[in-house]
């Protein structure tokens, strides 16, 4: 009953914004090529589906999204359990890191370009980039947040360092680590499309820039759909993932 009434909250919140889009164009008499009615975008959604190669599109940068999160995630909780079990690798490296947190990774887009090349590459390390830190540092509070009693327990029962990991300190971490988990998702998403706007000839930040520079606004908004589609369902599989880890934890609990 509480998932119907999930997707009813969706979609009726979607049916609210789409009322509201065609009220302020009919109200305002908007252009066409500056706001395009729901009916023109929904009609380029599905020619770009059926005539339009969009599949391919979509394909490649859901490819992107997927190998880049990916190993962004490893490296992110690989240094994050370094940083979060060492004191001395936390000190030596956490400068280092938010230093280089803090610059713009957008602006930096076009460096990597002439680092690593139009290709591939380059992409991925932009993506990474931006899921390393919320991956890292959900995994250093998780570390963080075991107890002192659970680490003696730990000590007490003669846990090997596999065992801790994947026994004690991972399930206790993932809270922490779905979150970061998330963001890191939503960034990655982000990544990509700069990255296609910069150097894609393939993709739909590719499909975006095109339709931007030959002013088709509802092939325009029809692509940026298609762009949120892809975010909404990662999003929507690490959640299921988390559901199914997280059975148990109290933020999981049916509340009365």
């Amino acid at each position: 009953m509480n998932k119907v009434r999930t997707v009813g909250e969706y979609v009726f919140a979607i049916g609210l914004l789409v009322l509201v889009w065609q009220l302020y164009i009919v109200w305002f008499d908007v252009p066409a090529y500056i706001l395009p009615t729901p009916k023109d975008v929904g009609v380029a959604f599905y020619e770009m589906l059926v005539r339009e190669n969009v599949l391919f599109h979509f394909s490649v940068t859901s490819g992107e999204v997927l190998a880049g999160f990916v190993l962004g995630t490893l490296l992110g909780y690989l240094i994050g359990y370094l940083i979060g079990k060492v004191k001395v690798i936390e000190d030596a490296l956490m400068p280092y890191i938010l230093l280089a947190q803090t610059a713009p990774k957008i602006a930096l887009a076009p460096l990597f370009v002439i680092w690593f090349g139009l290709g591939l590459v380059s992409k991925l390390v932009l993506i990474i980039s931006m899921v390393f830190f919320p991956v890292m540092l959900g995994a250093v509070f998780g570390l963080k947040s075991i107890t002192y009693n659970m680490k003696c327990l730990m000590q007490i029962t003669g846990l090997n360092w596999w065992q801790r990991i994947f026994q004690v300190e991972l399930p206790h971490s993932l809270p922490q680590i779905f979150a970061g988990l998330k963001v890191g998702m939503v960034q990655a998403v982000i990544a990509a499309i700069v990255a296609e706007w910069i150097s894609g000839e393939n993709g739909l930040g590719f499909l975006l820039i095109y339709n931007s520079t030959t002013y088709n606004s509802p092939m325009l908004f029809a692509t940026i759909i298609y762009t949120i589609l892809i975010g909404v369902i990662f999003y929507a599989l690490i959640s299921l993932l988390e559901n199914r880890l997280l059975f148990w934890h109290d933020s999981k609990q049916i509340k009365s």
